[in-house]
């Protein structure tokens, strides 16, 4: 397979009043043209500073990038001005915001906030671009996209508003999509019908997508491979099945515990994480996940872990899989949840 974006080193800080945040410390990964990566992690972990830093929409200052590549289709972006990269966003790298009502301009009929791009970037008549406009509406699932071109986000639901940004984001048709935290703010139906969208628009257009979460359980049926990140590292990598059904890190093991399962008829009560992430203006000596690792060892606080390789495609960094380290089991929690995941998935196979 082809890369079409090469993460290398990548380290990100942002100047603030309690001294510098070091929010993005040495990420590294790599996206083949066709694929769907999910970075996941709770909040604060960095993935969403990534996922804009790629798009150089973090405001520098305060922000900066202190160190690393991002090459896309071979060509590194970070020295690219401002101006430069209004060439690229849009045209070859579409994003999908959170929040579609905060993206959306109220102001302005969706048709119109479509239309745009296919304007600047491809040159388009206005009756062009309009015709391709209620094409894209009716290509994500918004019926009677000939009405609809011309009303405005207030007027579209939640569900719809983000088909809108959907619409927008693949107007110029993009190598790369990145969606960052695109189903949060909607009900779990329909989460679930933008993640099927997703999944089938990837399937006719052959795009790349970056898929940003803080939830395991919505990447389960959607993502190719999988990086977990926390405290502004990558600390996990892998398939989607390595990452559900043999998950090596703690932090894994803890986000699959606390994920809510469907066939929960006893009540059981969800595993949370213990402690807080710590804080990225003075990041901690080791492994940064060990104040909060029930299974942490002396040398984890004292020495950050490399990425152990547990197959050619599966890496973790934890002190856990050093040859020399006590054989540990994943908790009970989680060997749950991952029966219960490889149940449903059988189910949705129809096997």
């Amino acid at each position: 397979m082809e890369k079409l974006l090469e993460v290398k080193d990548l380290e990100v800080s942002f100047q603030t009043y309690a001294g510098e945040v070091r929010a993005v410390r040495g990420v590294t990964f790599d996206l083949y043209k066709g694929e769907t990566l999910a970075i996941v992690g709770e909040s604060g972990s960095g993935k969403s500073v990534t996922s804009q830093t790629i798009m150089k929409l973090i405001p520098m200052p305060p922000g900066k990038i202190t160190n690393g590549q991002i090459l896309f289709d071979g060509v590194d972006l970070v020295p690219k001005s401002n101006k430069e990269m209004e060439q690229i966003r849009g045209k070859d790298i579409g994003m999908i915001f959170q929040d579609p009502m905060t993206s959306l301009n109220p102001t302005m009929k969706v048709g119109m906030q479509i239309m745009e791009g296919l304007i600047k970037h491809q040159n388009m008549s206005k009756a062009n671009a309009k015709s391709r406009a209620i094409e894209l509406l009716r290509l994500v699932g918004i019926p009677m996209p000939e009405k609809r071109v011309n009303q405005y986000p207030h007027e579209f639901s939640g569900g719809m508003r983000q088909r809108v940004m959907i619409a927008i984001a693949l107007a110029s048709s993009p190598k790369l999509l990145i969606a960052d935290e695109p189903t949060t703010a909607l009900d779990v139906t329909i989460q679930a019908q933008i993640l099927d969208l997703m999944k089938d628009l990837q399937k006719k257009l052959d795009t790349s997508i970056i898929f940003i979460t803080h939830d395991l359980g919505v990447v389960a049926n959607v993502a190719d491979r999988v990086a977990v990140m926390y405290a502004g590292k990558i600390i996990e990598t892998g398939t989607v099945d390595e990452i559900f059904y043999n998950p090596q890190h703690p932090y894994t093991w803890g986000l699959l515990a606390s994920m809510p399962s469907l066939d929960n008829e006893g009540g059981e009560e969800l595993t949370a994480i213990p402690g807080s992430p710590p804080d990225l203006s003075n990041p901690p000596k080791g492994d940064a996940f060990a104040p909060r690792n029930h299974y942490a060892m002396k040398i984890d606080f004292e020495q950050e872990p490399p990425m152990f390789k547990i197959t050619d495609t599966h890496y973790a960094a934890t002190w856990l899989l050093h040859p020399d380290a006590p054989k540990v089991e994943p908790p009970e929690a989680v060997k749950k949840r991952m029966i219960s995941l490889s149940t449903s998935h059988l189910i949705k196979e129809g096997k």
